[in-house]
Order: structure tokens, then sequence, then C-alpha cells
């Protein structure tokens, strides 16, 4: 059986980069529209996650309230 031999001085692939947060775009009544990246709702959803003291179980609840918030402040 062969054995897979490393090449000395190869590189090592180079790691792809990341693509940008998809963000949600909430039109107020002015038809004037804003952003809301997930990066930003994943922030104020840990930020509840922290203040209910760390309890596990919740993290769905964190993430709906997180993204009706966000859209009630971009509104």
């Amino acid at each position: 059986m062969a054995k897979s031999v490393k090449k000395l001085g190869a590189a090592p692939k180079a790691a792809k980069p990341r693509k940008p947060a998809a963000k949600k775009t909430v039109v107020n009544s002015n038809g004037i529209g804003h952003s809301i990246s997930h990066n930003q709702v994943a922030q104020l959803a840990h930020r509840f996650f922290a203040e209910r003291g760390h309890v596990h179980g919740y993290h769905e609840a964190d993430w709906f309230r997180a993204e009706q918030e966000l859209q009630a402040r971009a509104s």
C-alpha cells in the first residue's frame, strides 16, 4: 500500500475569504430603507442571553426579540 508523502516546501492552502454577513433591509413608512446585519442581531441576542443570567434554552426567543427590536429601531 502506498503512503502519502508530504512535499517539503509546499505552501499550505490559503483559507477562502469569508462572505460578508447578509443584511435585511427594513423600509420605514417614509420609504427609507435601513439594513440590519446578522452580526447586529447576534450581538443583541447575546446581550439578552447575558441579561437573563446565561440560562440556556431560549436562543430562538432571544434571536426573534433581537430582530424585532432592531427592526423597530430602523423604522
